[in-house]
């Protein structure tokens, strides 16, 4: 992992806490959330002030997320809403933080200039003990507030004042007065400068989490259902009756098509689809020229193209199935028959524009892990996962691969990747459009 590291692709992007302040800032929010403190004087810190060295020191790698459950979190400075989320239970689980530090910018702004802002991510339940535990959690509520109480405190102040503007004899209450004065002397004046969080809450429909080994949880959708990446079996009784898990092709094919999840690159708008699948296919030439000892070093696209003809017939059928594809988006070839059996159906197609594409995404990644970038970009567990177990030169190709193409310009290759153009007023017809809406995508799903 250290080539990865060294590249920015690894633990990129975290926040260096070096500052004397600011190392005693978070000693001691984390001994207020979790009765703990460190020694360490420098570390990194990821969006939701969690350290991979001080867990490490601890010998607790969930220290600011007990039973995996309920995230807290400490901010020591709003930069921290770039950074990535290590380790992640939950993939809302960043949208969420990074939601809430840029809401409450101007005010975490002020209060961080004194003192660490700690809080929590809060749902309804504090240890999930079976899979179907997960379904019971709605809503993710943010709770936050200052080491000292800084929010809290500013709240009973400007119940105060608005009993001292509106009853009565206010004037006369000596007692009231003093409180005001005494708490007013902690928060400042809440009047002209309001020290208030929003406390934001979120709707928990459709997930992923890292628990029971990866679950892709689907509940804001017409066909709810669950999806394991291990047996579904192990799972045991589920709130849905869709229960699938990933050696199910033809039966997580019809559910996304059903629930209008995705859909297929060649017939997606903004994007060179053709292009996207040449670029497939030159990653699983990479991983089969790999895994004959091929040097990959400095490899080009041409490189790529010469090493694939001489390994054509090593190639998997993802490679070939993806070309058939290709030469039909070019105007070369007939249009391919590729059904949810095949190999290479799940490279075929992308999230559907919506409020889960990254989510649908995620999933597709894993259901074609020859496409390294994607498994990169989309889930990046199970790329580690995937790189500490490949041959020293694929590992060498894809991590300056990664650099090189990816990480030089991340948004744009995410728009040119995944990105949605709005529709047009008279969209061109797509091929055989009567065998598609009849079929699926491919031929291979039918609808109910």
């Amino acid at each position: 992992m250290k080539r990865l590291i060294e590249r920015g692709l690894m633990f990129g992007n975290l926040v260096h806490v070096a500052s004397p302040v600011l190392v005693e800032r978070y000693n001691r929010a984390l001994e207020h959330l979790t009765g703990r403190t460190t020694a360490l004087t420098d570390f990194h810190i990821d969006i939701s002030g969690y350290s991979p060295e001080v867990g490490q020191e601890l010998g607790d790698p969930l220290y600011l997320n007990p039973k995996g459950v309920n995230r807290q979190f400490i901010l020591l400075t709003t930069a921290q809403k770039t950074a990535p989320l290590l380790d992640a239970t939950f993939s809302t689980s960043r949208g969420i933080l990074r939601q809430f530090i840029e809401t409450n910018e101007a005010q975490l702004f002020a209060l961080t200039a004194k003192d660490a802002v700690a809080g929590e991510l809060v749902n309804s339940v504090f240890v999930a003990e079976t899979p179907a535990d997960l379904f019971t959690i709605r809503k993710i509520t943010v709770e936050a507030d200052t080491t000292e109480g800084t929010v809290r405190t500013a709240e009973r102040l400007g119940t105060l004042i608005d009993r001292f503007r509106t009853e009565e004899d206010a004037w006369y209450d000596d007692v009231l007065i003093a409180e005001m004065i005494g708490l007013a002397r902690e928060t400042g004046d809440v009047v002209r400068n309001p020290v208030r969080l929003e406390r934001m809450t979120f709707d928990q429909q459709n997930s992923w989490t890292a628990l029971f080994g990866g679950l892709y949880l689907f509940r804001g959708v017409p066909e709810p259902g669950v999806i394991a990446a291990g047996d579904k079996a192990a799972l045991g009784p589920m709130p849905v009756d869709t229960v699938l898990d990933l050696s199910d092709r033809n039966a997580i094919a019809g559910f996304l098509e059903r629930n209008g999840l995705v859909e297929p690159i060649v017939r997606a708008r903004g994007i060179d689809g053709a292009a996207i699948l040449h670029q497939k296919m030159e990653f699983i030439t990479a991983a089969t020229a790999a895994g004959q000892g091929e040097t990959l070093t400095g490899a080009t696209r041409r490189d790529l193209r010469r090493i694939a003809r001489r390994h054509a017939d090593l190639l998997p059928p993802e490679y070939h199935h993806l070309a058939a594809l290709a030469r039909w988006a070019e105007d070369a070839g007939p249009w391919p028959r590729i059904t949810a059996d095949d190999a290479a159906y799940f490279y075929t197609l992308r999230a559907a524009a919506g409020p889960d594409a990254d989510l649908v995404n995620q999933l597709l990644a894993e259901l074609s892990p020859l496409d390294v970038r994607q498994l990169f970009i989309c889930h990046k567990p199970a790329f580690y996962a995937a790189y500490a177990t490949w041959p020293e030169e694929k590992r060498a190709y894809v991590a300056e691969l990664l650099a090189t193409e990816y990480a030089v310009d991340k948004a744009g290759t995410r728009e040119a990747l995944f990105g949605h153009e709005a529709p047009m007023d008279d969209p061109a017809p797509a091929a055989d459009p009567e065998l598609l809406d009849r079929v699926g995508p491919w031929g291979a799903v039918r609808r109910r």
